[in-house]
């Protein structure tokens, strides 16, 4: 891509997830939702038409081949994101990828390798890991605001019902892919510290533990994650396929808090001071969605020509799917893919 040269989108699905990417792409001028794939050209069709968008193929490789395709968007189900971004890599396209990035580190590793092999930038579409309240929050805490992060605290919970991408094994049903993903990603972003560049790095995790409550599919519906870090901090974490959560996060220090009012796309940051007392509100930046700061992201990562996002590199990507398999092997939660 060249300077101010517009990135076109091709987007993979046509699901919920698929819908608020193409809202946000309209809200940019750096990006544009060129094309839109599905395994039918009626919704592919009918998708395009809705949001404006100018290409609809009926299948996720005609999409892939379209030469003026810049990024491809994978906003399918978690489980089918290996074989998808596989196949792209392979042509060579960008690719920014849903969270959860794979079905398991198995999987990940091996995208990512093929991704450094071919030399084809790749992202996962965490979208909290690039969003302005990032950078506010540590700021807060390197500028000693609440003194020494000791307790965080994190929860997403939302009640899903029975839908098949919660129930299902072969969907990588359960709470922690879809919901935990982002408790976990919360305790890495901020319990951190600034390496000898000026960078912050997430420190190392010392133990974990956890367990939850599964559905009748052997789907973890509701569960809880407590690690012990190597700075001393403990991080509690849950997430809920089976309640409406309060979603909130909190870092604790040694002078006060931090309050943060949705961990899945924070808008306002509490601090308070000791005894709890109020000292400030910080509320983030008007957003279209949330999302354009991924689409943002990989716009300026492809003009530079770099493999990853800053914001989200490959060995954190990696690192947080070796959490999350080593949470469902403790908990004896299984999908197919792990037997492939």
């Amino acid at each position: 891509m060249k300077q101010n040269e517009t990135m076109r989108v091709g987007i993979i699905g046509t699901g919920w997830i698929a819908e608020k990417a193409a809202i946000t792409l309209h809200g940019l001028t750096e990006c544009e939702a060129y094309a839109v794939g599905s395994r039918t050209l009626v919704t592919a069709e009918t998708f395009a038409a809705k949001w404006g968008i100018a290409r609809a193929y009926g299948s996720y490789s005609e999409l892939i081949a379209d030469p003026d395709v810049d990024l491809v968007y994978v906003g399918t189900p978690h489980s089918h994101h290996y074989d998808v971004t596989r196949e792209a890599l392979l042509a060579g396209k960008p690719c920014l990828v849903e969270k959860a990035f794979m079905a398991n580190a198995r999987q990940a590793e091996d995208i990512i390798n093929l991704a450094h092999e071919r030399g084809v930038f790749l992202a996962e579409a965490i979208w909290t890991r690039y969003q302005p309240a990032v950078s506010i929050i540590r700021g807060l805490i390197a500028d000693g605001r609440i003194g020494t992060p000791r307790l965080l605290t994190a929860t997403l919970g939302y009640s899903m019902g029975e839908k098949p991408r919660i129930m299902r094994p072969d969907l990588c049903g359960g709470a922690l892919l879809d919901l935990g993903v982002y408790a976990l990603n919360f305790a890495r972003m901020f319990c951190c510290e600034s390496n000898a560049e000026g960078a912050f790095v997430s420190t190392d995790i010392m133990s974990m533990d956890g367990t939850c409550v599964k559905s009748v599919t052997g789907m973890d519906l509701t569960n809880t994650m407590s690690l012990v870090m190597k700075n001393g901090m403990i991080c509690n974490l849950q997430s809920s396929a089976a309640c409406v959560g309060d979603n909130i996060g909190v870092i604790a220090g040694t002078e006060g808090n931090l309050i943060i009012d949705n961990i899945n796309n924070p808008q306002a940051i509490t601090v308070n001071g000791p005894d709890r007392t109020y000292v400030e509100t910080i509320r983030v930046p008007q957003q279209i969605t949330g999302y354009e700061y991924q689409f943002l992201a990989c716009h300026q990562a492809l003009l530079e020509g770099l493999l990853e996002p800053r914001e989200m590199p490959h060995d954190e990507t990696l690192y947080i799917m070796l959490l999350m398999d080593k949470f469902r092997s403790k908990w004896g939660v299984r999908y197919p893919m792990d037997y492939d």
